[in-house]
């Protein structure tokens, strides 16, 4: 299919959205989907596919034939965590170099241990300590064995508002006192707007830059300041947020996420932070504290 684009995992918070910007850009669009039977469209072709089996992979990307894949399909917490987001990753690789597709891969912020002073840069070599991690890494060196001139995008905690993301729907049940969860002081992150990871992404797919690239928030924030801004936005007690630190955790976290994106925003793309998306939708007002 000429110009297409193939979006893995295209009926997860990313994937949705790239389908929308894209869509709204005329590009011809396929995706993929597993286990979330995707909405009825008559102008996407849907695959399922199961990235632990390399045949198939290999069959739907050659049926395809697309001009751009770009790879969000993950799982986080799955049994075949390593299969699926590691492995499955070099085979969407291999079978993208095979026929000349161009590579969009989505990576993490949590590729690394956390112990750094300051933003980790695109020279930064991963060094995860947690599971997650282990498989993003794994899926970045897959990516670069099989697919040189593949784009690697480095990004960390996707939000929206419509709908809501996951990240964002537990800080608020938090807030609500509907969970008693603690969120952390010590963990910072560079939460990104979904839409403006989107429209940097399809911009980027129809780049030639190749290599590692950091696509994040404009601000650096840590678990628990987000979700008292997040409280705050939605018109909730903020002081229903409790804080901790990342040691209470019974397993291991990075605890410095940041992500330098000086590079994104040298090319141009136009990557918010947390309040100033915020303000922007309205839903926080611009003041001394926030």
């Amino acid at each position: 299919m000429e110009n297409t684009f193939l979006i893995t995992g295209g009926t997860g918070y990313l994937g949705n959205t790239l389908i929308r910007h894209a869509r709204a850009r005329g590009l011809p669009i396929a995706a993929t989907f597993h286990h979330q039977t995707p909405p009825a469209a008559t102008d996407i072709t849907w695959y399922p596919l199961d990235l632990r089996d390399p045949t198939a992979v290999r069959r739907v990307i050659t049926e395809v034939q697309p001009a751009v894949i770009i790879h969000t399909a993950f799982r986080q917490y799955d049994p075949d965590l390593m299969a699926i987001t590691g492995e499955g990753a070099g085979y969407v690789a291999a079978t993208a170099a095979e026929i000349g597709s161009r590579l969009v891969h989505m990576s993490s912020d949590v590729i690394f241990d956390g112990e750094k002073a300051g933003a980790y840069t695109e020279a930064d070599p991963p060094n995860p300590i947690t599971d997650y991690g282990r498989a993003k890494a794994r899926a970045e060196e897959l990516v670069q064995h099989h697919h040189p001139h593949a784009a690697i995008v480095r990004t960390s905690l996707i939000y929206g508002f419509d709908p809501l993301d996951r990240h964002s729907a537990f800080a608020l049940a938090v807030a609500r006192g509907e969970r008693t969860e603690k969120l952390f002081y010590d963990e910072l992150r560079c939460p990104v707007f979904v839409d403006d990871l989107a429209a940097a992404l399809i911009d980027l797919a129809q780049s030639d830059y190749r290599g590692v690239i950091n696509l994040a928030g404009a601000e650096t924030i840590s678990r628990y300041e987000w979700g008292r801004l997040l409280a705050q936005a939605y018109g909730l007690d903020p002081n229903r947020i409790v804080g901790t630190l990342s040691a209470e955790s019974p397993t291991p976290r990075p605890r410095n996420c940041a992500l330098d994106i000086s590079r994104a925003l040298a090319l141009g793309y136009r990557l918010r932070g947390v309040r100033e998306v915020l303000q922007a939708s309205g839903k926080l007002k611009p003041s001394r504290e926030s």
